[in-house]
This record gives structure tokens, sequence and C-alpha cells, in this order.
């Protein structure tokens, strides 16, 4: 007959009981596979290394990159990004220099400290060769992913690689980079709008008169930029089906006061005084500087300047109620940082982000300026 120990009067054998939770176990065991990982890993690799089931391995992965905790790159791998550490971006500006670039800085540096971004902050200066640097230098420090403001297409190929092959996402901004994510202005729509406003004041003011329409460029920055002056042109026609084509002229001002005045004081040496004039501005640095050729000349009544950005002092220029700055295409550059920060954290936590998210543009003149509070 068989006797329990209690029974036999014998004390009971304690057995130690682990309080463990399975699953989490096994997330621990992923994260420090991760941790050991001085590279990205695929999904197999763990599956492998760890001998969790590879459903297991997926959820878990999944999971800790929805918490933050991993990233997933462009090719399907995944590296940890945070443990316990936040997520660190690294933020090329345009320009010191650039009203808007300053701008779209100040709005970075503002959402990047509501969401807890570790931020890292290189200017571009407008120089290409400085782009690159600065590209080699993100990718030294190893930050999480990237946010790209430089202007020049030409280098956009090289500044990208250089983040391919290091598995770190980009966000680039205003101009696109191969391999990358988009945030900027609908280039196109936003210059077919300041052609209309132009249109409108060549109508209302100048009885449908127009002697020329010239078209302030900035070819640096590709086509895509460009494309703001051929929605301008495209907005005039609409208006004026009948104007011909050779009274729209092209004139390269980099997106910059200075080189734009002096190309316009060179297109200003066919002008004709009491000649009507509309003037489509890349950027608003470029439209003020065709304000400064058109006031040397003494013919600013003659002209009508739309620009793009509403940067402060071409905002000054409406306000004063005499400038031949007619309006300006805002692109909400307060909605830069959060939208851009928004977009890095969805990357890096493996959200479907569409390839190309544009920010929200308005035409902004004398008449609306002061009741949006346009910026």
């Amino acid at each position: 007959m068989f006797l329990s120990q209690r029974e036999r009067g014998l004390p009971k054998t304690k057995i130690k009981r682990l309080y463990l939770i399975p699953i989490l176990s096994k997330a621990l065991d992923v994260i420090e596979l991760l941790e050991q990982s001085h590279a990205a890993v695929s999904l197999e690799d763990v599956f492998q290394k760890t001998q969790i089931s590879k459903t297991s391995v997926y959820r878990i992965l999944k999971t800790l990159v929805h918490r933050g905790y991993v990233a997933q790159t462009q090719s399907g791998q995944y590296r940890l990004v945070s443990r316990p550490r936040r997520l660190r971006f690294g933020f090329a500006t345009e320009s010191g220099e650039m009203p808007f670039g300053v701008a779209v800085t100040q709005s970075v540096i503002a959402a990047a400290a509501a969401a807890g971004v570790e931020l890292h902050i290189l200017d571009n200066r407008y120089d290409a060769n400085v782009a690159i640097q600065n590209a080699e230098e993100f990718v030294a420090k190893r930050v999480d992913l990237v946010l790209e403001f430089q202007v020049e297409e030409a280098v956009a190929p090289r500044v990208a690689r250089i983040f391919k092959n290091a598995d770190i996402p980009l966000v680039a901004i205003d101009v696109p980079h191969p391999n990358s994510t988009y945030f900027g202005v609908d280039n196109f729509e936003a210059g077919y709008e300041a052609g209309a406003l132009l249109a409108q004041h060549a109508l209302s003011k100048w009885k449908g008169r127009v002697d020329k329409v010239i078209g302030v460029g900035f070819s640096e920055a590709g086509s895509f930029v460009q494309s703001r002056i051929t929605g301008s042109f495209d907005g005039i026609r609409a208006r004026f089906k009948d104007l011909p084509s050779d009274r729209f002229i092209e004139i390269e001002g980099r997106g910059m006061r200075e080189p734009s005045r002096s190309a316009m004081k060179r297109a200003l040496n066919s002008y004709k005084k009491g000649q009507h004039v509309l003037v489509a501005a890349a950027t608003d640095s470029s439209a003020l500087g065709v304000l400064d050729a058109v006031r040397e000349l003494g013919c600013e009544s003659d002209f009508a300047i739309v620009g793009q950005d509403c940067i402060p002092d071409v905002l000054a220029e409406m306000r004063s109620g005499k400038s031949a700055i007619i309006g300006s295409i805002s692109h909400g550059v307060e909605t830069y940082g959060p939208r851009l920060i928004q977009l890095g954290i969805a990357l890096l936590r493996g959200y479907s982000v569409p390839p190309y998210n544009y920010a929200r543009h308005r035409a902004v003149t004398p008449e609306n300026l002061d009741a949006d509070d346009a910026t």
C-alpha cells in the first residue's frame, strides 16, 4: 500500500516554481539577438539562431516594430533601434542663410522635442559636396533615420546611395531622392495657383494687357521644383489662351535673392517703359531679388510678382500695400516639422507610408494675409 509523505509524517518537498511568461521570454531572446548583431538581420536569421517557431518570430518582430523597439529596413530586415534610448534622427538642413530653410528647421526642432526624438542637425549650406559629407557623417553617427533637405537634384542619387548602403531610411524634403519617401509641396499645382493669381491681377488691374511673362526658375533643384514655373505659365495660359508663346521667358535665379536680382537686371535690357510684366518666381527669395531689380529701374508699378514660401520679408511687402509682390503661395511651413517627424516614426515602425506626401499649399494675398495669419 502506497503512503504519501504526509501520511508517513515526512516533511513535504518544496518545488521551486518559475513564474515565467513563455512568449515574453522568447521576445527577450529576440531582442538580445538583435542587440548582439552589428547589422540588420532577416526573419530567417532570427528563426535559425533562436529556434523559436517562425510564426512566433514573425509576430514578435512585428510587435517590436510597432512599439518602436525595432526598425524594419527597406530590404525587409530588422535592427534594434531603441532599448531604451530615444529614436535618433539626422536632419540635414537646406541652409542656415535661407529664410524658408530656417523656418523648416525651427518647425522640425519643435516637433522632435514634442515627440521625444533625439535630433542631430547638420547644415548642407546649399552645397552639393557638403551634403555628401553630411550624409557620411550621419552614417558614422548611426542615426536611425535621416530627414534630408538638400536642393541639388544632380547629387540626390549619391546622397541617397550613402543611406541605402547603410540601411538608413531616408525622407527627402522638397527635392525627391531615389529610394526615399518624399515630403514637400506639389510643385506644379502650387505653380499653377501662382499663375492664376498673376492672371487675375492682369485682368483686374491692367484690363487684360500682358506684354511679358517671366519665370524665375531654380534649375539646380531639378525638374520637380522647376515645375513651379511650368505650372505658373499654364495657370496664366488658362486665362490668356491667345497670349503668344514668345511672350513667355524663363531666367535662372537659383532660388536666391542676389542671383535673381542679377538675372532680372539682364532680362530688363529688353524692357520698354510702360510694358506690363507678370513674374512667377520659384521662391520668395527670388521674388525679392526681382523686386530689387525693378525698383532700381524705377518701374515697379508695371510689374506683378508672385513667389513661393511666404517668408517674413515677402509678407511685409504685401502688408505695405504698395509692393509689386502681389502674392505668395504658402507651403504651410509650420506643418513640416510635425509631419516629417510623424513620417519618420511611421517608417521606423514598419507602417505603410505613401511614396509622395504633400504639404498643403494655399495662395496668400494682401487681402487675406492678416485674416489667415499666413506663414
